[in-house]
């Protein structure tokens, strides 16, 4: 018998601006709380955010969500996509419209790169959209080593992100 992973604390993002976005994400949460091994632990507000990339589509929701996970980041990441293409997502045009985005942002200290996931996400850091709910839900992230202050609150200033 396979022992049990210790638990460890993740975060993911959600964005979605197709169809019913405030929906999509709050139906996607409620998905990731349905998940073996995964306990939700804290959801950020929703955020109205501009696009980024192609700028000509509808603005986007996102939020984030703390969990507490028994599973690796590619078991975490495997599910993701898995609720992804349950809610019908094709991926198209990069940074185009979605009807869910779900990335695994960070999964506890560690620094993993594979050639299916990145961790640190690695365009976080430069997305108010990430890091406005990020660090409502968990403010002391904004103290820790992977944290630049002064990028961060440059980027913390864009006014293209509002909480709703």
């Amino acid at each position: 018998m396979k022992p049990h992973l210790p638990w460890e604390v993740a975060y993911i993002g959600l964005g979605s601006n197709l169809s019913n976005p405030k929906r999509n994400v709050n139906d996607a949460l409620a998905d990731i709380g349905q998940l073996h091994h995964v306990e939700l632990i804290a959801i950020s507000s929703l955020y109205q955010s501009a696009p980024v990339g192609v700028v000509d589509q509808p603005e986007f929701i996102n939020a984030v969500c703390k969990v507490s996970v028994r599973i690796g980041p590619e078991a975490l990441l495997h599910y993701l996509l898995d609720i992804e293409t349950q809610f019908g997502r094709v991926r198209t045009v990069r940074n185009g419209p979605r009807i869910i985005d779900l990335d695994v942002l960070l999964f506890g200290e560690l620094r993993y790169v594979s050639s299916n996931i990145y961790i640190p996400h690695p365009r976080m850091f430069s997305r108010a959209f990430v890091l406005k709910p990020l660090l409502e839900i968990a403010p002391e992230l904004s103290t820790s080593k992977l944290f630049s202050a002064m990028a961060i609150d440059e980027v913390l200033k864009d006014p293209s992100v509002t909480r709703l």
